[in-house]
């Protein structure tokens, strides 16, 4: 496999964009989500898009093919919700090793693809690990602070089957990310850490935060800093942030990332801020104008897009990163 960290100080990488939004353009139905898997499963699984990767696998390689074919060097697997913990709102918990495992696979597949056609633009894995539904850090109750509704052994349980079933799949990288509450995402490094020991591998980890509001804080409360500072003792690959915020919103806070992180940084935003049908309106080229700001000022090493974004954002955003260098930065992970 290439070495990315010599890559990434070649030249800026791109990230694929959103998957959820890619999947939307299927309109597909319940037995879309259960086809040779769970026809006899009693809960409605529609909506449960991590499962496609096991009943519609064509869909999935297509979305990929998609990206790649639009410059991206990076894909995410369709994982996010790979958990046991996030599986158990569909009953579904003993799929989520197979869903990562599959994800990663589905994934590998096409960017090997990619590769053999151009070994000039090696292609990357990047196992996507989502922060789950619940939070370690705050009670879901109101009337009862000191509430959880799981704990962090049990959370890092529910990670490490998560990244064996993606290294197995043949993940490059594993990507924790949309991160709004950081003990999650401790528990998301430390399985990874200890998996990794059992399986003696050592992939790259990325992570990736997300600020919620303008406040410029995670949904736990944390400023960009403190986020930064409670995960650099992990071994990264890059640091960064994505969701929540379009591409101008979260300039400031990238701007912190670049010139305190001791790492790699990323960014994967929205297209904008969603409308009040729920939906994103930013156009490719607004969105990369707004993107050249980050490459003129030497933010991002890593570039892509998260909620709304489609092939067309990251071909605009790979076409316009393919005429910047990266800035110079000391990495301590060399």
């Amino acid at each position: 496999m290439a070495d990315i960290k010599s890559i990434l100080k070649k030249r800026i990488l791109v990230l694929d964009g959103a998957m959820g939004t890619m999947i939307q353009r299927y309109h597909l139905e319940e037995e879309d989500f259960r086809k040779g898997w769970f026809e006899d499963h009693l809960d409605s699984l529609k909506g449960n898009n991590d499962l496609l990767s096991l009943t519609r696998p064509d869909i999935i390689k297509a979305i990929h093919a998609e990206y790649l074919e639009a410059g991206a060097d990076i894909i995410e697997t369709n994982t996010f919700s790979g958990t046991t913990i996030a599986q158990a709102d569909y009953h579904l918990e003993k799929a989520a090793y197979n869903i990562n495992y599959y994800g990663a696979k589905i994934a590998r597949e096409v960017c090997d693809e990619f590769t053999a056609k151009n070994p000039d633009k090696p292609r990357f894995v990047a196992g996507s690990i989502g922060p789950t539904n619940v939070t370690l850090s705050l009670s879901p109750d109101v009337n009862d602070p000191g509430f959880r509704v799981t704990t962090f052994d049990k959370m890092v349980v529910a990670y490490s089957e998560q990244v064996k079933g993606l290294i197995a799949g043949g993940a490059d990288i594993l990507l924790v990310e949309t991160i709004f509450d950081t003990l999650n995402a401790k528990a998301a490094l430390f399985a990874i850490n200890s998996v990794q020991e059992e399986l003696g591998t050592d992939l790259p980890i990325m992570v990736s935060g997300t600020i919620t509001d303008a406040s410029g804080r995670t949904l736990s409360g944390q400023t960009t800093e403190a986020f930064m500072i409670s995960v650099q003792h992990a071994n990264l690959l890059s640091i960064g942030l994505n969701c929540a915020l379009g591409a101008n919103a979260l300039r400031p806070y990238l701007q912190i990332l670049k010139q305190k992180a001791l790492f790699f940084t990323s960014a994967h935003p929205n297209a904008g801020l969603p409308n009040e049908m729920g939906e994103y309106d930013e156009s490719p080229a607004f969105m990369a104008s707004q993107i050249k700001t980050f490459l003129d000022e030497g933010l991002v090493n890593i570039i892509g897009g998260c909620c709304g974004t489609t092939p067309a954002h990251i071909k605009a955003m790979a076409d316009l990163a393919a005429t910047y260098s990266p800035k110079e930065k000391e990495i301590i992970n060399d």
